[in-house]
């Protein structure tokens, strides 16, 4: 893309209507959606790649599942923004247990004003994403769309940035005394405190659940050489969590990082990836070691970004997105400095 896509009327109608979507049948289901044409565009290109299929003439993962249709810093950051509208404006009181802004598992269905604060809110992300990509910032752009996205969206409706100080940054015990000691809750019945997910945030949790995804995504990437194939499957699990059901971890920030980490030590263009030349190129014990490396940075650093990010703020500012912009500019910086053979799909000056 070129930075005069910026005003390009199409792409900004486009884009417009993906945030506007993703408001509408909320940010998390966009999202899940999003997993399931990774999926099947990944799939497909393996395929042309290794059997001769023909090629489609659309990428679908980079058009649908990364563009302005279904790209999380279109549509999951107007789901996300349209949320925190229609909290500040009193659209919603479901007996959440956390700030409202935070449900984002719930669609806002078809309010006009809502529509268009998603649709606004999808122009920004495009923005972001097309600047950062364009200029070859060396971080995942769609992920770079979506923190800004919520950041901005936090300003333009009056939440507190960030929510507490360096000095309650780590500190989860006011949750934690707020569940089992039954202590009071604060700011109008809301927990002072709110991990992200209250059951993946112990750090030995974390860390464990980096270790065993950062080596399934490394041998999904190692077996098919898709950066994005084990990313997908994470993200399609999230439909699981928007249907209600228990303690569904929340991992894709960790299997993108892994997958690309082990692909990035391939001195062959992405585009031009194949499994017989990953084979041929890494030893498959040094791929899961790399993965795991990787999957436990991603969980150690979505772990920490919740904290100081999302924990004791109003709204929902996404972790696993944060630590995806951190993990790529580590991948993106590696790569520069030679020390890994390619960055893969991360954009480089």
């Amino acid at each position: 893309m070129a930075l005069t896509d910026l005003v390009g009327l199409e792409l900004l109608l486009a884009a417009f209507a993906g945030g506007a979507f993703g408001a509408s049948v909320g940010a998390l289901p966009s999202f899940s959606l999003a997993g399931l044409m990774v999926i099947v565009g990944e799939l497909y290109e393996l395929g042309a790649r290794t059997v001769g299929v023909e090629a489609l003439p659309v990428d679908i993962t980079g058009s649908i599942a990364f563009g302005v249709v279904l790209g999380p810093h279109v549509a999951f950051g107007g789901g996300a923004a349209a949320l925190a509208y229609a909290s500040k404006r009193g659209y919603i009181d479901t007996g959440f247990e956390y700030h409202q802004a935070k449900e984002v598992t719930r669609g806002l269905g078809n309010r006009p004003d809502v529509l268009v604060v998603g649709g606004l809110f999808g122009i920004v992300g495009y923005w972001v994403a097309t600047t950062a990509a364009t200029l070859g910032v060396p971080v995942d752009p769609v992920a770079l769309g979506v923190v800004v996205s919520a950041l901005v969206h936090r300003a333009v409706f009056g939440y507190s940035i960030i929510g507490a100080g360096p000095d309650r940054w780590f500190d989860m015990t006011p949750y934690e005394r707020a569940t089992t000691e039954g202590d009071a809750l604060a700011d109008g019945g809301r927990f002072s405190v709110e991990p992200w997910l209250p059951y993946q945030y112990r750090w030995s949790h974390v860390l464990t659940l980096g270790f065993v995804v950062g080596v399934l995504g490394a041998y999904v990437a190692y077996l098919t050489a898709s950066p994005f194939l084990a990313f997908g499957l994470s993200v399609v699990v999230l439909f699981l969590l928007n249907a209600g059901v228990a303690n569904i971890p929340v991992t894709h920030h960790i299997s993108l990082p892994a997958s690309t980490a082990v692909l990035a030590l391939v001195d062959v263009p992405a585009t031009e990836l194949t499994p017989s030349l990953v084979a041929g190129a890494v030893p498959l014990w040094q791929a899961l070691v790399v993965g795991a490396g990787f999957g436990i940075a991603g969980a150690f650093f979505g772990e920490v970004l919740q904290r100081i990010l999302y924990a004791h703020a109003e709204t929902h500012l996404d972790p696993p997105a944060a630590s995806i912009v951190v993990t790529s500019l580590l991948i993106g910086l590696l790569a520069m400095s030679g020390l890994f053979a390619s960055s893969v799909w991360v954009p480089t000056p």
